[in-house]
């Protein structure tokens, strides 16, 4: 059965912190009221809240995360130069959690992290949202606009009553602001940069895996945006499959079908299905691993192009979406959190 679209704005949690069913969909926009996640005692210590952005610009990554996993505070700047492969940033993890305010609702205030090596803020602004963050050696102010006619997807992932994630994939993002790094001032250049968002609130199992990818670009005349993801929403129902072409958002209600292989980095990555065909190409991999014992964390983020074509469901007539240098990412993670 297809998962319904929402149309009107809708709480993900009951009184008594339950998953609201009503919230339990797809949307163009970020409909969902978040506000009772984590309150009360219902789902103590699996409740995470976040906002990641990432930023690709012709000469630079730049990426930033605010975020809460209940008992911790977990943040981090990163910056890399695509032609050297050099790499700037700090991450921060503060236990209990503490220095990091971020808004009930998406939009509805700013997100702040402050911790011994970074500070970031995120702040609704006229036009879009601006990224700032800053570290000992880098540092980068940049406006995601958010023009009228664009899209986001906005999605609920239901395991149970009481494990559940709101998330909203906002791809293609057009950004432009400043890089600050290694001494020198970096433009981020207006029309050829692209800003992406992670923005996720929920309350999660203890071990988990999920796929991430993004790409974003303008190709063959059009603005196209990708995302797709994939294991952690398997057997819910619900997906997070979305393409976005000229500001339009087409959802894919099946999962996709990932191929790749992290031992052989110069094999692309392949995802294919409902209507989509896309190849992912890397330059640079960024691997994370943490173990504290009990919470561990190993992330491997690939970054790239994608290329590859796309059939809008339903039949347009004008045949398939080409797409080719859309930059950005592809991941595989695996959190026990």
């Amino acid at each position: 059965m297809p998962l319904p679209e929402i149309t009107e704005r809708v709480p993900l949690t009951l009184p008594d912190g339950r998953l609201d069913r009503r919230a339990v969909g797809w949307a163009r926009r970020p409909l969902v009221d978040t506000d009772g996640v984590g309150r009360g005692l219902r789902g103590r210590g699996r409740t995470k809240r976040w906002e990641y952005w990432g930023v690709m610009t012709p000469t630079h990554v730049l990426a930033l995360t605010v975020s809460s996993i209940d008992y911790a505070a977990v943040h981090e700047v990163w910056v890399l130069d695509r032609a050297s492969g050099r790499t700037w940033g700090a991450a921060a993890t503060v236990v209990p959690s503490r220095g990091v305010v971020l808004p009930g609702t998406l939009g509805d205030g700013p997100a702040r992290a402050r911790a011994k090596a970074l500070a970031i803020d995120l702040d609704e602004v006229e036009g879009g949202t601006r990224l700032r963050a800053r570290t000992r050696d880098v540092s980068f102010d940049v406006v995601a606009e958010l023009p009228h006619w664009h899209e986001r997807l906005a999605v609920v992932v239901p395991w149970s009553d009481t494990r559940f994630q709101y998330t909203v994939k906002d791809v293609a993002r057009p950004a432009r602001g400043t890089l600050w790094v290694d001494g020198r001032t970096v433009d981020v250049p207006a029309g050829s940069s692209w800003a992406v968002l992670d923005h996720g609130r929920g309350r999660w199992p203890y071990d988990v895996r999920w796929n991430w990818g993004a790409g974003s670009g303008e190709s063959h005349g059009h603005v196209v945006g990708l995302q797709v993801g994939g294991r952690w929403t398997v057997g819910t129902g619900s997906t997070e499959n979305a393409v976005l072409v000229d500001g339009r958002l087409h959802h894919l209600p099946d999962e996709l079908v990932w191929d790749y292989d992290l031992a052989d980095p110069d094999r692309p990555w392949r995802v294919t299905g409902g209507g989509l065909d896309a190849t992912f190409e890397r330059f640079h991999t960024k691997v994370t691993r943490t173990n504290l014992g009990v919470v561990s964390s190993s992330t491997d983020q690939c970054f790239g192009a994608w290329s590859g074509t796309f059939t809008p469901p339903g039949g347009t007539g004008a045949g398939p979406v080409r797409f080719a240098g859309l930059d950005g990412w592809a991941e595989e993670v695996h959190n026990r959190w």
